[in-house]
């Protein structure tokens, strides 16, 4: 089966934000985070803390949640050239291969360590901070995305 494709800006970015969200260490910076600023919140509240105290959780939050959800995204896609690219992929048996005007690259399914499924792409990691994103909607029909989707899961365990 093959596909092809370019990339929607603003689906990029969702799947970036994804991708950050389904880090380990950037959720755990989260809740804590936000267990910090709840209890700044409550003990201010409650007049145990000065206003200072909830003033610089709230920004450290807002802070977070900024870089998050709109500067990382957006510096990636800003560096990426990979994102103003048309690709042409070829799902087979034994792999990927992804092919641009310039080149051609060849993956078998043992180059990658897993995959994940967002709302619009599939993540294809080679390790735990390098991946390549596939957009579902190259996919001509439902059940063309869904031989594929049987194919991932046949070949990457994730």
């Amino acid at each position: 089966m093959t596909i092809q494709f370019g990339y929607d800006k603003k689906q990029v970015l969702q799947a970036l934000r994804y991708h950050f969200l389904s880090r380990p260490e950037i959720r755990i910076l989260l809740i804590v985070v936000n267990v910090f600023a709840i209890l700044s919140a409550i003990l201010f509240a409650f007049k145990k803390i000065q206003g200072y105290s909830f003033l610089i959780f709230s920004f450290l939050w807002i802070g977070l949640m900024m870089i998050i959800w709109r500067i990382l995204p957006s510096s990636i896609y800003k560096t990426a050239s990979t994102f103003r690219d048309t690709f042409s992929m070829r799902f087979a048996s034994n792999g990927l291969e992804l092919n641009t005007q310039k080149d051609a690259k060849f993956w078998p399914w043992e180059s990658f360590s897993k995959f994940l499924e967002s709302p619009h792409f599939f993540h294809f990691y080679f390790d735990a901070r390098s991946f390549f994103l596939v957009p579902k909607d190259a996919f001509h029909s439902t059940e063309e995305l869904q031989q594929a989707r049987q194919l991932i899961r046949d070949n990457i365990k994730s």
